[in-house]
């Protein structure tokens, strides 16, 4: 690069180094998320409605950062193969509660399982005190960009 250049120097931006890492992260996993029949955002919708029963449309899309309306399509096809029922009429407004079924549970036990594994290997270099302060980091970093009042 020229002195009088602009830009980001790759080799040292931390930006860079995080979007690459998020890269590899989401290829190993749809590495073993893709023979169960799976995708990351079809895995991650199981999840969240695992850990959050009664999610709607739209917080399902927020939480695997999909549009809407993409998440009502992957819904649409979990409800037709038995991973999820959603209610008919919305208890409040329009939102439809969606749950996990039986079936859903146990697909998303086996996914589960692959992602941990994925997850292991990603941090396997690293100890526990470095996985701490990491976790810190990122959450830093988040923070920094997406809360009021923080540098611009």
């Amino acid at each position: 690069m020229d002195e009088g250049d602009v830009g980001i120097d790759l080799d040292t931006s931390l930006g860079y180094l995080l979007k690459e890492a998020a890269s590899a992260l989401r290829t190993a996993l749809e590495a073993v998320l893709r023979p169960l029949g799976m995708t990351v955002t079809h895995y991650s919708c199981l999840e969240l409605l695992a850990q959050r029963p009664d999610l709607s449309n739209s917080d399902l899309a927020r939480g695997t950062f999909v549009t809407r309306q993409s998440m009502n399509v992957l819904l649409h096809a979990l409800e037709r193969d038995g991973s999820v029922s959603r209610a008919t009429q919305a208890p409040v407004g329009k939102a439809l509660p969606t749950r996990l079924t039986p079936l859903g549970r146990q697909r998303l036990a086996t996914a589960s399982a692959a992602v941990r594994a994925v997850e292991v290997r990603m941090l396997g270099g690293m100890t526990g005190a470095e996985q701490a302060a990491a976790s810190r980091a990122l959450r830093s970093m988040v923070r920094s960009l997406t809360e009021p009042g923080q540098n611009s």
